[in-house]
């Protein structure tokens, strides 16, 4: 069945369910997301620490440290499974050339070059049945042939052989001029016209080739599908990038990076005239560089080592065909002008070819001896992943080496892949009926048809396609996980899940593994007994349940029976699935409040009871009901316990002090839990006695454990599940059971003790947690902390319970209050399920083996919470135990016991069905990236508590090279061993792995304290795929470029500091901040607009929340700040970052692609030890 087919619907459900939409969809819209722009921006800047970095062994390529195989390489697309490919390191052509016959091997010292620009094959279903129109590649070059009549903009020259020794090649580049060589090295036919220009019609592959062909390590490498890439022209003026959905009609400029000097015209280019528009320079590494539009002669002892953007490689391969030109006087090669309205494309690369690399003399008369080559000892190890020095330039002192650089614009983009899929798949409704379909991702906004199999919303997994046997699964490495999320919120246009009653028998269930009744159950006999889809067992059909089967085998009554029809539905649970064979009672919310010294001084205490006397009307409730049927209690706490009678009969409350906290006790039971409504006027007078009470208090110890001793206490007496809303200041160090002692020490970091920074420092939380559970006790934590708290020891019993832990540290009531508050309001208004129980259930050949998320466990399969709220995730991870077959596929169903807010009890089922495949090929082709890094970063979350965090690190960049060199080494058709190589659905997985190795979780800076660590730790393992894709990848914004007239974002650009101007603002969020950074060089206009002030200077940087000015650029600005803090599960704080400021550097932690200060590398450098880890398995 196609994606969009229909099937045929039937009536609609029986009787309609109270609180429920009708079964009959809306229609179905809404429109993709403008496309972006693509930009060219400023270098990257040099290499960064964190890798050891290795002397090359003989027989290995200079730049990449692998073993030679013979010739250098080709350059190939593979077009066998449209995988990525990422261009050799290679080269630039000469000017004579003939196209290689394709497959044709070369002889050794000759470089191909690929004519194939996309290969051809798609990965998964394609989005549209048009082939994609693509440009012709560029006429293809080779040493040694016939000179083509092609346009050829050169900026290649080949110089004389290199000198023998350092003085030499000191003379030799004294002639040379260092700058920008932005060269427009591409061979390209004009292309016929007719040819359109714009994104593709269907996603094509994208292939990425990383070759040692020279000591240059340049890497094109394919961006995502999008536009073709186009080449530098040097005499184009630049172009604004246009705003959202205009199209882009300009060249792809580079920026020269202030500090560096352009190329001098006697190269034959007219070096670029534009000014630097991409602001901010990264700082050099060493000093002096050049003054802007200078030139510098000869390779001076203060280069940075980081030349303009972009470097080229050098032009060592081997001995050329033909000699090599001497000196920079030759003629250049003929230029012909571009043809007007096409943007050229070089050789069907992305990115672009470049000259010589600077400080170092061109054509190589010869592979290198490297065992007998002078000079000095070689310079200080750098840590970088991959800037393995050439053993050309070893002679060279180290700040006069060329930076190899690879173009981060010719790298996937994460914002790329985003866009593409909001283009393919946004507008047309994801339809479940079809097994194994790859939903659209978490960034595109889609709606769902429930018609077999549960929403993406519900369930998500690494791959939809999974391995028939345990020997595959093995060898491709590839996680199989869903992360589900029984709970989750719907949008309002889709219909939530049908209740279905089945009165006192309940729901139908297999005899033997207790499967419950679902879409893909067998129905035989006519009917009279229905076959297990999950162990095969044939099970007699009640009676009351029978119906007749139509000619396809059909029941007739399928279009009636959610259970029969949808993917995730409900049944009513009968008293067989309730505690104690009773039904349960609706469950009670315990408010309980620390009034030491602290928490009364900052104004806590006030703010809180202020709070609650608004927000007990807005307690969750059932669809219909008019009033919750939640009770409320409350309790204050120092180092002794106030409980609070607050009946509806008394005038007044009642304070009652517990002060024997080593054995903790409810003193009363009748008027602690009370309805809202009945007892308002009292509750009301507590709200406003209690800051009074203690205001004057001078007592700063607590205590904890005690605190949710008595709200389980008083829910055990009350014979109620429920929740504890525990609002803590301080470490507990008061005498009492469950006392801490402050453990914090950095020193551990970096050792093998550091694991004991995220494990609890007592057992005595995780007994006390167990209790909870076996209650229903939930309990959610705000932590206001001013010093070390110990999180990893007080967050034991909220994570095992299914709570949430809020955290604000050096909480001031003016910039914090906006952010506690909306927490606290969200998370008591919220959707929960108490008492839960989670079992999933698969079809033979494969079972659930472990779990991810914030819950207890007392035996392998059942996943229990006291309470699960419609943000938490469960992460489960299957194994083979068996062999699976193609035709039958493999079968989820998680079945969710709960007791609703009401205190209904539930059964929430969600099924899903996944292809099976021989194919290696296949299990590739339908992986989903968000979902795999949701479930790596969990793993090793839960880590770095058995493991020092090197090992952890380690892990994880073997098990993701393994899993790419399994598709290389079994998927993609043959070529060089220096091509990297990346399936479509994957390419964006080393980009995203460097984000979880650099969180601080990983890889900590000096200033995250270990009280975050654990925190974000707690927080990441039960996060959904959306939240982890933002959390680790951040958006970031310009909203200079907002449309103010629509309703859309602005397109998001690349995390990297070089895509940031100067005179722009933008905006980044990762579910936790939005940071609003300005630039120095900010139109007057903007600023008066934004924050009501005539300057720079004058822009408060300690608000929180935006001022209210009527234009609109203010209103389009506030109302993009609310939709970003509508999608998140907590409420963003708002930091405001001027450029230059001190506050800049934690801003800069989030621009992932960079470098990072804690040692992180960029994505560039990541991605080049990737190809290392990746060529060393292969090999």
């Amino acid at each position: 069945m196609s994606v969009n087919q229909q099937t045929r619907t039937g009536p609609p459900y029986g009787q309609p369910q109270p609180g429920y939409q009708g079964y009959q969809q809306p229609a179905y819209g809404g429109q993709p997301l403008p496309g972006i722009p693509q930009l060219q921006y400023g270098a990257y800047n040099g290499p960064m620490p964190g890798y050891q970095q290795p002397v090359p062994p003989q027989g290995y390529f200079p730049s990449l440290g692998f073993p030679l195989k013979g010739s250098p390489v080709s350059l190939n697309s593979d077009n066998s499974l449209a995988p990525n490919f990422i261009g050799t390191l290679r080269a630039p052509p000469t000017s004579e050339a003939s196209p290689p016959t394709s497959g044709v091997s070369l002889p050794s010292g000759h470089l191909a070059y690929s004519p194939v620009g996309y290969g051809d094959v798609q990965n998964g279903i394609p989005a549209s049945a048009a082939p994609m129109q693509r440009p012709p590649a560029s006429q293809p070059f080779l040493p040694g042939s016939a000179p083509t009549p092609v346009t050829q903009t050169s900026a290649f020259q080949q110089y004389g052989p290199t000198p023998a020794n350092v003085q030499q090649l000191r003379n030799h580049m004294a002639g040379m001029t260092i700058g920008i060589t932005t060269s427009t090295t591409t061979t390209s036919a004009p292309p016929p016209a007719g040819l359109g220009y714009g994104p593709p019609t269907s996603v094509p592959p994208v292939s990425v080739s990383v070759s040692a062909t020279g000591s240059g390590l340049y890497i094109p490498y394919t961006a995502s599908p999008g536009p073709p890439p186009t080449s530098v022209s040097q005499d184009l003026p630049l172009a604004q990038p246009p705003f959202p959905g205009q199209p882009i009609t300009t060249q792809r400029l580079p920026t020269q990076v202030p500090g560096f000097a352009p190329l001098p015209p006697s190269t034959g280019i007219v070096p670029s005239s534009y000014p630097p528009t991409t602001g901010a320079p990264r700082p050099p590494t060493m000093p002096g560089p050049p003054p802007l539009g200078q030139t510098v002669a000869g390779p001076s002892a203060s280069q940075p080592n980081h030349v303009s953007s972009p470097p080229p490689p050098s032009t060592v391969s081997g001995p050329h065909a033909g000699p090599p030109v001497s000196g920079l006087h030759g003629p250049p090669p003929p230029t012909h002008p571009l043809q007007p309205g096409y943007q050229m494309q070089q050789n069907g690369f992305f990115g672009q070819v470049r000259g010589p690399q600077p400080n170092y003399g061109g054509a190589y008369p010869g592979t290198p001896n490297y065992g007998s080559q002078p000079g000095p000892p070689p310079p200080p190890k750098r840590l970088d992943p991959d800037s393995i020095p050439s053993p050309q330039l070893n002679e060279l002192p180290p700040q006069q080496k060329p930076r190899h650089r690879i173009d981060p614009d010719a790298i996937p983009s994460p914002i790329q892949v985003i866009e593409d899929d909001r283009s393919n798949r946004g507008s047309e409704p994801f339809v479940t009926g079809v097994r194994g379909q790859v939903p659209p991702l978490v960034t595109t906004n889609f709606l769902v048809k429930d018609q077999g199999n549960a929403s993406p919303r519900y369930i998500r997994c690494t791959s939809y396609n999974i391995p028939c046997t345990s020997d595959m699964a093995k060898q491709s490495q590839v996680p199989l996980a869903a992360v589900i999320k029984p709970l989750a919120t719907l949008p309002p246009e889709e219909a939530l899940p049908y209740l279905v009653d089945h009165g006192e028998s309940g729901p139908v269930r297999c005899n033997r593994c207790k499967a419950y009744m679902c879409p893909f159950m067998q129905f035989i006999e006519g009917g009279r007994r229905f076959q297990c889809c999950f162990c095969s067992c044939v099970t007699e059909v009640p009676p009351h349940y029978f119906q007749h089967l139509d000619h396809t085998g059909k029941r007739v009554d399928f279009y009636d029976r959610p259970e029969l029809s949808l993917g995730s539905y409900e049944f009513l649970a009968t008293v067989d699935y309730c505690k104690n064979n009773k039904f349960p009672s609706p469950p009670a919310f315990i408010f309980m409040i620390d009034v030491s010294y602290n928490a009364v001084k900052s104004g806590l205490v006030r703010l809180i009871c202020e709070e609650l006397k608004s927000l007990l009307d807005y307690l969750p409730r059932e669809g219909n009901m008019e009033e919750s049927a939640i009770r409320v209690g409350f309790v204050t706490y120092n180092k002794v316990l106030h409980f609070y009678n607050v009946k509806s009969s008394l005038a007044q409350p009642q304070m009652m002090v517990v002060s024997d906290v080593a054995d903790m006790f409810v003193p009363l039971l009748d008027g602690f839990l009370v309805n809202v409504n009945d007892s308002r006027t009292v509750i009301a007078s507590l709200l406003d006695q209690i800051p009074e009470m203690f205001a004057d208090t001078r007592e700063t110890e607590t205590v904890f454990a005690p605190v949710i001793q008595a709200g389980l206490e008083a829910l055990k007496a009350a014979e109620c599940a429920g929740k504890l809303f525990i609002f803590h200041t301080s470490l507990p160090i008061a005498e009492a059971p469950g006392k801490l002692k402050n453990r914090d020490d950095k020193k551990l970091i970096n050792t093998d003790k550091e694991k004991t920074l995220f494990q609890p420092q007592t057992s005595f939380y995780n007994n006390l947690a167990k209790d909870c559970v076996a209650q229903g006790c939930c309990v959610d934590l705000f932590l206001f902390p001013n010093q070390y708290l110990d999180v990893a020891t007080l967050g034991v019993v909220t994570y095992q319970t299914g709570g949430s832990i809020y955290k604000y540290a050096y909480f001031q009531l003016e910039t914090d209050q906006d952010r506690f508050l909306n927490d606290l309001r969200r998370d008591v208004q919220k959707e929960v399920g108490f008492d839960a129980v989670m079992r999933v259930r698969t079809s033979t050949g494969i079972r659930a083996t472990d779990f991810f998320g914030a819950f207890y466990m007392s035996n392998t399969t059942d996943v229990e919470m006291a309470g699960l709220d419609c943000d938490k995730t469960i992460t489960v991870e299957f194994k083979h135990d068996d062999k699976l077959s193609e035709d039958s596929g493999a079968l989820l169903q998680c079945a969710l016991l709960y007791t609703s807010c009401s205190g209904q009890r539930r059964l929430r089922i969600h099924n899903l069905s996944l292809n099976c495949c021989t194919q290696l090929a296949d299990l590739y082709r339908n992986c989903e990236t968000d979902t795999l890094i949701n479930y790596l970063a969990k793993h090793a979350y839960r880590g770095v508590l058995n493991s020092p965090v090197k090992t952890v690190r380690d892990a994880l960049i073997n098990q993701c090279a393994q899993i790419l060199a399994c598709y290389r080494k079994n998927c993609a058709s043959p070529s060089s061993a220096g091509q990297l190589i990346l399936p479509e659905c994957m390419k964006l997985l080393p980009v995203y792995l460097n984000c979880v190795l650099k969180s601080d979780v990983l890889q900590p800076g000096l200033e995250v304290t270990t009280d975050d660590r654990a925190y974000i730790r707690q927080l990441v393992t039960s996060m959904d795929v959306a939240e982890t894709n933002v959390f680790f990848y951040p958006r970031l914004l310009p909203l200079t470029k907002a449309d103010v007239n629509s309703d859309s974002l602005p397109a998001a650009i690349r995390n990297s500091e070089e895509r940031l101007s100067k005179g722009d603002i933008y905006l980044l969020e990762n579910g936790l901040n939005i940071f609003l950074w300005v630039g120095v060089n900010v139109q007057q206009g903007l600023i008066q607009n934004l924050f009501g002030v005539s300057s720079f200077s004058q822009i408060n940087k300690a608000l929180t929340t935006l001022p209210v000015l009527e234009n609109p650029f203010s209103k389009k600005v506030r109302s993009i700040i609310d939709m970003l803090q509508v999608q998140r599960s907590r409420y963003m704080k708002l930091i405001i970052v001027k450029q230059e400021d001190k506050l800049e550097m934690l801003f800069k932690h989030f621009l992932v692609e960079d470098k990072s200060l804690s040692g992180g590398a960029s994505y560039v450098d990541f991605l080049c030890h990737m190809h290392k880890e990746i060529r060393q398995l292969l090999s």
